[in-house]
């Protein structure tokens, strides 16, 4: 899942992308809106955390520019104030949600975990995919009840194939999803990523099929 932070505190952006980048989502970060409106209209997110006073366009200029060009990406507001009316006026904007700074990371963590569940139509962080069972506030699975080790970057593999069931995905949208604009990625890394959690998901009912020159496509069927 990538996420865009727009924040131009360098120490509040690091502590934020430092705690999502464990967790193995791939974060870009823009300093000021002129470098946001960039990233934007070139990239392509599945959530932004949005500050409102930026240096250049304020978030919500770029909040309003977002929805008027019909861009549905869930927006997550931080702001220093906590005025009501600011809250108010951020929503009727289109944000998703708002935290007010200061904050604690966990709760930044547990509203995206939200935002990006809502997105993909989960209504709980705990789905269950026959006899596998997947917790994204946990960040816990399961097969047959018995727990299954995986890395951060495998856990948000999974979650994707799962949130993309029954449909193709490119090694391309894979490494856009997965990895941040500034991080090196070999060219066979997904083909790793996808063997390695074949291999950790054996006997569930999940299974992930290679798609020869189109991609890979996650499957629901009966466990062995």
């Amino acid at each position: 899942m990538r996420i865009l932070v727009v924040e131009d505190n360098e120490d509040l952006a690091d502590a934020v992308i430092q705690r999502l980048r464990k967790l193995g989502y791939g974060i870009d970060w823009a300093s000021d809106g002129h470098l946001a409106q960039d990233l934007l209209a070139t990239e392509k997110y599945q959530l932004i955390i949005l500050d409102l006073m930026l240096p250049g366009p304020d978030g919500q200029t770029i909040l309003k520019q977002l929805r008027r060009r019909g861009d549905q990406t869930p927006v997550l507001v931080i702001t220093a104030r906590s005025r009501v009316d600011t809250k108010v006026d951020a929503l009727d904007l289109g944000a998703d949600d708002y935290v007010v700074k200061p904050f604690d990371l966990r709760e930044v963590e547990a509203r995206c975990r939200a935002l990006l569940r809502r997105q993909h139509g989960m209504a709980s962080s705990e789905q269950i995919f026959g006899n596998l069972t997947f917790d994204a506030a946990s960040k816990k699975v399961s097969i047959d009840k018995r727990p299954v080790d995986l890395s951060a970057r495998e856990f948000r593999l999974l979650e994707l194939f799962l949130s993309h069931l029954n449909r193709v995905m490119s090694k391309d949208t894979l490494i856009d999803q997965l990895c941040s604009l500034d991080q090196a990625v070999a060219p066979n890394a997904i083909e790793l990523y996808v063997s390695r959690l074949r291999r950790k998901l054996e006997g569930a009912s999940v299974t992930i099929r290679t798609l020869h020159g189109q991609g890979y496509m996650a499957e629901l069927t009966h466990a062995p």
